[in-house]
């Protein structure tokens, strides 16, 4: 979480918070309103202070633990093996009996997600020669011919155009 070092809640706040009502008697509300949040928020880090300590007060990552309804991993072989035969995101669904919007999910995880991607990259082209200078490169440009100074330089305005 990126929040500055006096924000209210932050785990040195959090404890401040927790430390009021566990060690200093307030209640939930009254703590709440003292650190200008709402009594549930009280009451969850007070909560996840008395089962972890010090430790329950960081901040978490918000990603479930499991993901039960995911895609199973045979599936995922089937389209990926759809899609190095060349077929189509909708092929590929019919195919495999899931939406098309599965179907492009894990092709994205994948990188399979372009038929492009798929081939294999092109070499790089190098420009390497045997021996140094063996082709020599000249800028060749036309410049025009100036027959005599100009105004700039002389400060004479009656130039041939007058």
């Amino acid at each position: 979480m990126n929040v500055h070092k006096n924000a209210p809640l932050t785990p040195k706040g959090r404890e401040a918070m927790v430390r009021s009502v566990v060690e200093g008697g307030l209640n939930h509300a009254a703590a709440a309103d003292l650190f200008n949040t709402t009594p549930k928020t009280v009451a969850k880090w007070v909560k996840r202070f008395r089962a972890e300590g010090i430790a329950g007060l960081r901040d978490r990552s918000s990603r479930p633990h499991s993901s039960p309804s995911q895609t199973p991993p045979a599936t995922c072989k089937a389209v990926a093996a759809l899609r190095r035969q060349r077929h189509t995101g909708k092929q590929i669904a019919a195919e495999a009996k899931v939406s098309p919007a599965t179907v492009s999910r894990i092709l994205r995880r994948l990188g399979l997600n372009r038929i492009r991607d798929l081939e294999p990259a092109e070499p790089e082209r190098r420009y390497e020669r045997e021996s140094p200078g063996e082709i020599i490169h000249i800028d060749i440009k036309k410049l025009g011919r100036f027959e005599r100074v100009g105004h700039r330089v002389t400060g004479d305005p009656s130039g041939p155009n007058k």
